[in-house]
């Protein structure tokens, strides 16, 4: 008897399945790795979980105990300073890969008809992913992250509506406290995983369903595909390869340091948060704390619903504005980066 038949008699499930899963054919235009960065954060990610169970071993959510928990795991615990870099170069590269993803899904239209549902969904897993961003910082429990964290609950309280109700919820107080950090934790290691791989499910069963959007540059490419197993899978793994040894160069050159433990009667000269958050950092010091709430949650509500206003707009002015409101919002996300971004270096 082989192996193949004694499995299937005893688990009833139709093999079909993943031979018409590994069989699907793939565009040819995603032989290029910069055409299929879908599957760089999702690998990305796969470390996070790695490193973020094995770092879990030594951290303590604890205000007494925090800071020194991520101090002995960068001093004391064999590699421990090379799991706790790799942890935040691959968060880094992830926040990258996911933007780079969204750029290219935007600018090629691949959010339109019948996707537009696949791509609300991607909008959602950007922003979880840099929620887990930040509350992955806020648990090193330093004096960058404690302050970044106080104005985070700033910011939230001045949402309307909801705004007091969250805030007060993540920080049980006025203050961050104990429970504040237990927060944290919880969302940072168990409430956002979760929720990001249950989006990633559905995000990956739509792509499965409705099949990748083709981008071809001539007649001959029109129709040409390959098989996702052999040829797709080995690409995605030579990727993850170069990626690896990219983030253990990162890791080496660049490990992750260690700011001031926090105090909360010390208020830092400038208070710095991730790089990715540096834009607002920026619409906060050059409007207000109410505009910039009704900014970024414009800003959200219209990257959202894009494929619905992008539809509008073809529809009533029969012109293709998406490319150059695109270029935009890019250039003015990247001046708003810098910008706070050449503040901060030159305020030190």
């Amino acid at each position: 008897m082989s192996i193949k038949k004694w499995f299937n008699e005893r688990v009833q499930i139709d093999t079909d399945i993943f031979k018409s899963f590994s069989s699907e054919p793939v565009p040819d235009h995603l032989r290029h790795w910069w055409w299929c960065l879908g599957g760089t954060p999702a690998y990305l990610f796969i470390v996070q979980i790695i490193t973020g169970i094995l770092l879990s071993f030594y951290y303590i959510p604890s205000v007494d105990h925090a800071y020194d928990s991520v101090q002995n795991i960068s001093d004391n615990v064999y590699f421990g300073w090379y799991i706790r870099s790799i942890h935040k170069w691959s968060a880094n590269f992830m926040i990258v890969a996911v933007i780079l993803h969204m750029m290219r899904i935007f600018f090629t239209g691949s959010y339109r008809k019948p996707r537009e549902i696949n791509w609300m969904v991607g909008v959602f897993l950007f922003v979880f992913t840099l929620l887990i961003g930040f509350s992955g910082y806020s648990l090193i429990f330093e004096q960058l992250s404690y302050w970044g964290l106080t104005v985070a609950g700033n910011l939230m309280s001045s949402v309307p509506l909801v705004g007091p109700f969250l805030a007060n919820f993540i920080k049980d107080g006025d203050a961050i406290s104990q429970f504040t950090l237990s927060r944290m934790f919880v969302f940072h290691a168990a409430i956002l995983p979760m929720l990001l791989i249950l989006l990633l499910g559905i995000h990956f069963t739509f792509l499965h369903l409705q099949g990748i959007t083709t981008i071809y540059f001539s007649e001959k490419t029109k129709k040409k595909t390959f098989p996702f197993i052999p040829d797709h899978l080995f690409t995605e793994i030579i990727f993850a390869i170069i990626l690896m040894i990219l983030l253990t160069f990162m890791a080496i050159v660049f490990p992750a340091g260690l700011d001031e433990k926090a105090n909360p009667l010390i208020t830092p000269a400038h208070i710095k948060p991730e790089w990715y958050f540096y834009f607002t950092f920026r619409i906060l010091k050059i409007t207000s704390i109410s505009a910039a709430v009704l900014i970024l949650g414009a800003a959200f509500f219209v990257l959202l619903l894009w494929p619905f206003i992008d539809g509008l707009i073809r529809k009533k002015t029969k012109n293709e504005y998406s490319v150059f409101i695109g270029i935009g919002s890019v250039f003015l996300l990247c001046a708003l980066t810098l910008w706070e971004a050449f503040a901060l270096f030159y305020s030190h």
